[in-house]
């Protein structure tokens, strides 16, 4: 369904945001940092002079005049050659660093909680996305960001965000009525109830929650692995009698990392069934977490509802749509989890067994993770790593503390695939729980509604 902010993107040729005039009310205007202008500038300087001006001039046209100029640009950048699609794609994004009225309102609920924290780090200058409103408790409405937030991130609060007033998590609150998207963070005692009123208000809303994840109409949506399910969005908005609004969650940071790891090997091979086992880290349970006496020197071998969710998640994400697209078709294997909390601050470890319905080698396994396609890059996500999934070869990895941050975080990571003496193969995955398993994830799906046209 087509928005006044949608037309507003380029996405035919790179994904990047384009200014018009109409629909401006959600749309933000804070120029991007000064930083990202300048590499842009130098990128569309050193694309430009292997290839025309065409696409450049292309991409201004597609900037200025909306989606009909859209076609123009990729027009043009596809029949100059990879080079062209360089330089279009970077004097797009030159455009968009520098346009006012380019950039999408949003709002983060749970703003001061883990994942709100997390999310606020991701959505620092990003290029499609201005952070305008940031919603709580009532304990920290009217409070600056600042006051309100206990932050427990590596990095500062982001200078732009730390005198914003914290308000209540509602649609009519403050600014909260002027956002075209809600990230959602909030813990899933109230997050339903919340997350609905900002959909049918018209937000776009992205959910960390449990709420709604097995909804029927309602996609557990990963880029890299089902990013087709976003299109059962038309039949979510007309049975729900909703013209802009939706809601669009993230799976369980242990299963986000686990489908993304086993996502080429479903494709390739077919997975009958699997067991997986967790060493979760503690991050996974927010702040302040486990008390120091039940974490230090241990391992706990319980946490509440996660297997469940995994062994229930898994099958909505691996699976596909209806022909109508108005429903999923789960997929049919059998998941065993058993997950446990170990004294690891960030990335999520799993070793994994499988059954498979074609037989494959350990060598073929490999291969195909290797050569399964770079899915969030290739739709022009502006937060996509260069790859989604990456098998290592060192004997020893994947190991959180050092391989948790590849692709700046929604990396997930895969070793010692090998034969296994009661199923098929086995291997260990792992993957960032609060990036790419959930505010990063979030992100993601939202940058995907937007080069959908899904979002307004």
């Amino acid at each position: 369904m087509a928005s006044p902010c949608s037309s507003a993107f380029v996405h035919a040729v790179a994904g990047i945001p384009t200014a018009r005039s109409s629909g401006a009310a959600r749309c933000g205007a804070r120029p991007a940092p000064a930083g990202r202008v300048a590499a842009a500038a130098a990128h569309v300087g050193a694309a430009a002079a292997v290839s025309s001006t065409a696409a450049v001039g292309a991409a201004a046209s597609a900037f200025a005049g909306g989606s009909s100029a859209v076609a123009a640009a990729g027009s043009a950048a596809r029949h100059e050659g990879p080079a062209t699609v360089d330089a279009a794609v970077a004097a797009a994004t030159v455009m968009m660093a520098i346009a006012p009225g380019s950039r999408v309102k949003v709002g983060v609920l749970g703003c001061t909680g883990s994942v709100g924290q997390r999310f606020l780090t991701l959505l620092e200058g990003h290029p499609w996305f201005d952070v305008v409103a940031l919603g709580a408790s009532p304990r920290s409405a009217g409070k600056p960001y600042a006051e309100a937030a206990n932050w427990k991130q590596a990095t500062p609060i982001p200078a732009a965000y730390a005198g914003l007033t914290v308000s209540e998590c509602s649609p009519s609150a403050g600014a909260m009525a002027d956002c075209a998207v809600i990230f959602s963070g909030l813990d899933a005692s109230i997050a339903g109830e919340v997350e609905d009123a900002f959909a049918a208000a018209g937000a776009a809303v992205f959910s960390n929650a449990k709420n709604h994840r097995m909804d029927a109409d309602v996609p557990i949506l990963i880029p890299p692995v089902n990013a087709d399910h976003v299109d059962i969005l038309t039949a979510q908005r007309a049975g729900r009698g909703w013209s802009t609004g939706c809601i669009v969650t993230n799976a369980n940071c242990s299963t986000t990392a686990l489908t993304i790891a086993l996502a080429p090997i479903q494709r390739a091979f077919g997975i009958k069934s699997l067991t997986v086992a967790t060493m979760q880290a503690i991050s996974g349970s927010g702040y302040p977490g486990l008390p120091s006496m039940d974490i230090l020197d241990n391992v706990v071998p319980l946490i509440g509802g996660e297997e469940e969710k995994m062994e229930e998640e898994a099958l909505k994400i691996l699976g596909g749509l209806s022909e109508a697209k108005d429903a999923f078709a789960y997929a049919d294997l059998t998941v065993s989890a058993m997950c446990n909390r170990v004294n690891v601050l960030d990335g999520h470890t799993e070793v994994v067994s499988l059954k498979l319905v074609k037989p494959a080698t350990p060598a073929e396994v490999i291969a195909a993770i290797e050569a399964y396609p770079s899915v969030s890059k290739d739709l022009n996500l502006p937060s996509a790593p260069a790859k989604d999934v990456v098998y290592t070869a060192a004997a020893d990895r994947p190991q959180p503390r050092l391989d948790r941050m590849l692709g700046a975080g929604f990396t997930v990571s895969v070793g010692r695939v090998r034969g296994c003496n009661i199923a098929d193969i086995r291997l260990v995955c792992m993957g960032h729980n609060t990036i790419v398993g959930a505010a990063g994830g979030s992100v993601l799906n939202a940058e995907l509604c937007i080069v959908k046209g899904l979002i307004g």
